[in-house]
Parts: C-alpha cells; sequence; structure tokens
C-alpha cells in the first residue's frame, strides 16, 4: 500500500497588477498632494510689481484715483493708469478704508495688483500663524458692442486656460493662485468671500473705472481707459473687444 503523501500547502497568491497599479497611483496622490501643500504654503514673488514698498525710502505721494476717475467720467476724456499709481493709491488708502467701512470683518497685511497683457492679478496678503500667505485672482475684461451700439462690460474672474489646446472652461481656467501653486477657476469659492469684501472697500473706484468706462484694456503695467462712447474707434455692432 502506497505511503499517502500529505498535499503540498497552498501557495500564497501573488499581488495582482491591478493591486500594485491602485497603490502607485495611491502614493502618487499624497506625494503630488504634499507638493501641492508645500506650495500653497510658499508666498509668490511679489518683487516684479511696481509700486511696492521697498522698506529703504517712503513711499511717494500718487494721484488720488477716485479723482482722477470721476474728472475722466465727467470730462470725457481718456486716462491711463499705471500698476506702480494703482499699488501706491492701495497703499495709501487700505487702512482707512477697512477701518472706515468694515472695521474686523477684513484684515489684510497688504493687496497689490500685477497688471499684464490681457489680465490683472489681485493678491492679498495675510500673516497666519507668523507665516506669510498670499492669495490671488486673475481677472480678465470682455467688452462688446450690442445692436444698440451700447457697450456691454463683462468681468470674467480668471486668466486663461491652462493649456491652449484645451476649451476654456471652469475646470481648465486658471483661477489665481494659493501662494506660488495655480488653481483651477473653480476653486475662487473657497476665497471669494475675501475678494467681494475687498471689492467693498473700493466700490467707487471699480464703478467708474469699470462700469462707466466705454473702453477698458489691460496692458503690462497699465489699464487704459477711455469713456467716450465711440472710445475713439468704430466698432460694428457685435464685435467684442
Amino acid at each position: 500500500m502506497a505511503d499517502d503523501k500529505n498535499p503540498p500547502p497552498p501557495s500564497k497568491p501573488k499581488g495582482s497588477c491591478l493591486g500594485k497599479l491602485v497603490a502607485l497611483f495611491s502614493l502618487a496622490g499624497v506625494a503630488g498632494l504634499g507638493v501641492a501643500v508645500f506650495y500653497i504654503t510658499q508666498p509668490q514673488d511679489l518683487s516684479d510689481i511696481k509700486g511696492r514698498p521697498s522698506g529703504l525710502t517712503p513711499a511717494p505721494k500718487t494721484r488720488d484715483l477716485a479723482a482722477v476717475l470721476k474728472n475722466s467720467v465727467d470730462r470725457n476724456y481718456p486716462l491711463t493708469i499705471t500698476e506702480e499709481e494703482i499699488n501706491l493709491y492701495i497703499r495709501q488708502t487700505l487702512a482707512s478704508k477697512q477701518g472706515g467701512f468694515l472695521g474686523s470683518q477684513v484684515s489684510l497685511n497688504g493687496v497689490s495688483v500685477r497688471l499684464e497683457e490681457g489680465r490683472a492679478e489681485i493678491i492679498t496678503e495675510r500673516t497666519i500663524a507668523g507665516r506669510p500667505i498670499t492669495l490671488s485672482m486673475y481677472v480678465r475684461v470682455e467688452q462688446q458692442i450690442d445692436v444698440h451700439g451700447k457697450t456691454r462690460t463683462m468681468i470674467a474672474r480668471e486668466g486663461g486656460p491652462f493649456f491652449p489646446q484645451v476649451e476654456r472652461t471652469e475646470r481648465f481656467a486658471k483661477g489665481g493662485r494659493f501662494g506660488q501653486l495655480v488653481v483651477p477657476q473653480g476653486f475662487l469659492l473657497l476665497v471669494m468671500p475675501q475678494f467681494e469684501k475687498l471689492a467693498t472697500l473700493y466700490e467707487k473706484e471699480l464703478h467708474l473705472g469699470f462700469e462707466e468706462m466705454s473702453r477698458i484694456k489691460l496692458e503690462k503695467g497699465k489699464l487704459v481707459l477711455d469713456p467716450r462712447a465711440d472710445g475713439g474707434s468704430s466698432l460694428m455692432p457685435g464685435e467684442t473687444f
């Protein structure tokens, strides 16, 4: 009679390729999140912005932009405002506007505006747990002549697509920057309240500059405005500029 042989022990199941892929993607996701958090906590470099405080010399006085804008609208003449003038004006007025209108509801160390070709970046500076934090929002201006010859101005809270070949949508449009990290437009919902409060502080200036002007153009380092009905041009109804 043949000796009974013990059955071989069951082999340990080898990890499937799918399981390894899931683990790999999970690890990559955690690493990507860590990198994103790192860049969010790093304030962006603001040294290129004109009109920022240098700390070496007193800031020069600038024009009263509220009065300058009103004169342009009332007297119907075009106006150019530089990036430096905007930032000096904000620096000179922000503290009094916070105390006078919103008090403790808004606490900002500073606000800066970077003017680029076709868009502006509005940057807020805060200190959290002793660390400087910057948050920003991109803004573009779209204008169109309607069938009645009137100018319609739309403010788009985005700075263009992440990828030129992809159609601009909320998912793929650049909304702004959290620290040094560029984020999609949808992420602005997290910080929109602070920008809305900031807009309240400068409601008069924004009304004169963006609602009373027939032509608005964002260029590198300057904002070009024209209150004249034709804006010095002869666009046809339906044209966008």
